[in-house]
């Protein structure tokens, strides 16, 4: 049920669709009801253990289950939602974005014995020129649905890289293959944990994160992303 206080703040300050623009209605967040139903869905919750963002990890980092909202391309309709995310300061959408995510996921059963939510770390240099962290946000709003902690200390960015955009698969697995290390590996040690991104193309960012989880001695991890560029 709509609660009066949703109803006056609807009125005082109506939301607008992330994609189309449209006025939201009362119930609807983040995207309209005709958006929502057009995302390119990748339907992965079907079989979290094997699929293609899956297999992306398989002979790289041992994996558990690995789930990708939407299928993303430049251009396409959720590009709209990380544009805005990353680049102009639509902190917010991230939140939201992670609740949708969420909601959609425990109907599968997905999160059951996940531990913690690691969303990808950000170099505090880039932290301070964003004003947050774009995975951070998403691992917000999935919290908020789940109740799961987020654990944001066990690994820290060490080096200011490039960005990945425009990179091929080699130079995206050059450009981080130091990126990050231990910071307090009991935080993570013996835990199932879920690495929270926003988009993976090839998957090296989340390889080389994952292999700091690995020798902390993580027990299981699991990979959850808004996005992912098929190859």
């Amino acid at each position: 049920m709509i609660s009066f206080w949703d109803r006056l703040l609807n009125l005082i300050s109506p939301q607008s669709c992330a994609m189309c623009g449209r006025r939201l209605s009362i119930g609807e967040e983040l995207l309209c009801s005709q958006c929502n139903l057009h995302l390119p869905r990748t339907g992965y919750d079907r079989d979290p253990y094997d699929n293609e963002l899956a297999r992306c990890f398989w002979g790289l980092i041992p994996v558990e289950r690995c789930f990708a909202f939407t299928f993303y391309h430049r251009g396409g309709p959720t590009s709209y939602i990380i544009y805005g995310l990353k680049y102009h300061g639509k902190s917010e959408w991230g939140v939201m974005a992670g609740r949708l995510m969420a909601h959609e996921l425990v109907r599968s059963n997905f999160f059951d014995g996940i531990d913690v939510l690691l969303p990808v770390p950000l170099t505090r240099k880039r932290h301070r020129i964003r004003g947050y962290n774009q995975s951070e946000e998403l691992a917000r709003g999935i919290s908020e649905v789940t109740g799961i902690p987020i654990e944001n200390r066990a690994v820290r960015r060490k080096t200011f890289t490039e960005s990945q955009t425009n990179k091929d698969r080699w130079q995206r697995t050059d450009n981080v293959a130091d990126a990050f290390e231990l910071s307090d590996a009991r935080r993570v040690q013996a835990r199932h944990v879920l690495i929270i991104d926003d988009v993976v193309t090839t998957g090296a960012t989340i390889t080389a994160y994952a292999q700091q989880l690995v020798k902390a001695g993580a027990a299981k991890i699991s990979i959850l992303v808004w996005g992912f560029a098929k190859p």
